[in-house]
């Protein structure tokens, strides 16, 4: 009988010697919790109130602390925790104690990086009212835990002092967020208007006298939508023609067929030493018609694009291919 409780002592004292060095045995072990939990007495940590408050959130309108925090507080597992309370279940209504759907789980982690570790856990996580904290404290029997719940307790209260205080604040901001919001949906409403009201590339359109911006918009418009090229064939061009061909896409070529013109030579040599390069024809001969050659498709022009609106004049979709047009030019 003697050597046996001599066994039994020294397997006593090796358990304890591990609980002498937590940090040596969690450094050394996949599963962490369960030695802490093996350990009656784990090693202590500097806490403050602050440290505390940070940890608080709200889920489901209330200020809660998640299960994973508490444990950390009071130096027991968050299994160890958790069982505690479901031992006492009639302790812990739901308005004290509850458990967190896959969507507020999701939420709190994305929101705190404390818990990032909880969507490595095969349950959901509990959520702790004030109320169940005080009620914590009755269950989980050690001197830390009593220690840190008054701690807790007082955090809570400095939390809803802050509110209080600044609900003024808070309602102002909530206010600006949802007048915020609203904006935003009528900016919306009001876009899609003007695009559902804006005018088309129609094939063929006439403008008035005047109309000199919605004419100049429908051609801006139109060297936009190019996809490979653009060959504009015009008798009187200026540097106007220049900034309305820059409206194209990057991969778009764009060639001007005109007569040659010295101060326009100047403008499209500065132009493409800075900005892409427009290329230019001369027109072996004066043409009456301008056209503008748009991928695979060719349109007749009413005026000169730089003259476009001032007079009544019409753009028209024409059905012949643009390499007909452009062999006239020779």
């Amino acid at each position: 009988m003697a050597k046996k409780s001599k066994k039994k002592e020294d397997e006593t004292k090796k358990v304890v010697a591990k609980c002498d060095h937590p940090n040596e045995v969690v450094a050394n072990c996949d599963h962490p919790e369960e030695v802490i939990a093996n350990c009656e007495t784990p090693q202590e940590t500097a806490l403050s109130q602050y440290d505390i408050e940070k940890l608080i959130v709200t889920v489901r309108g209330e200020q809660v602390l998640i299960d994973q925090d508490i444990a950390r507080i009071y130096g027991v597992t968050t299994g160890r925790l958790n069982q505690q309370a479901k031992r006492n279940i009639e302790r812990f209504p739901e308005s004290f104690r509850f458990q967190l759907t896959k969507e507020e789980r999701d939420e709190v982690i994305a929101n705190c990086d404390n818990l990032r570790s909880l969507k490595f856990y095969p349950s959901l996580p509990y959520a702790y009212t004030e109320q169940g904290i005080g009620q914590l404290s009755t269950v989980v029997h050690s001197k830390i835990a009593i220690e840190r719940s008054i701690m807790i307790m007082n955090a809570f209260v400095a939390m809803r002092r802050f509110m209080v205080q600044n609900a003024g604040i808070l309602m102002r901001i909530a206010h600006l967020e949802k007048h915020q919001i609203e904006t935003d949906q009528k900016m919306d409403m009001l876009l899609d208007k003007m695009d559902k009201q804006s005018p088309k590339l129609l094939p063929e359109q006439i403008f008035a006298t005047g109309c000199v911006w919605d004419a100049w918009t429908y051609v801006s418009d139109l060297v936009r939508s190019a996809k490979r090229r653009i060959v504009l064939i015009d008798n009187f061009v200026d540097d106007r023609v220049l900034s309305l061909l820059d409206k194209r896409a990057d991969n778009v070529e764009a060639t001007i067929h005109s007569r040659y013109y010295e101060p326009f030579m100047v403008d499209l040599k500065k132009h493409n030493e800075q900005y892409r390069e427009i290329q230019f024809v001369q027109l072996s001969q004066r043409n009456h018609d301008r056209f503008l050659i748009i991928d695979d498709d060719v349109y007749l022009l009413g005026a000169s694009v730089k003259d476009m609106g001032v007079g009544m004049c019409a753009v028209t979709k024409m059905q012949v291919s643009p390499e007909t047009i452009l062999g006239l030019l020779i």
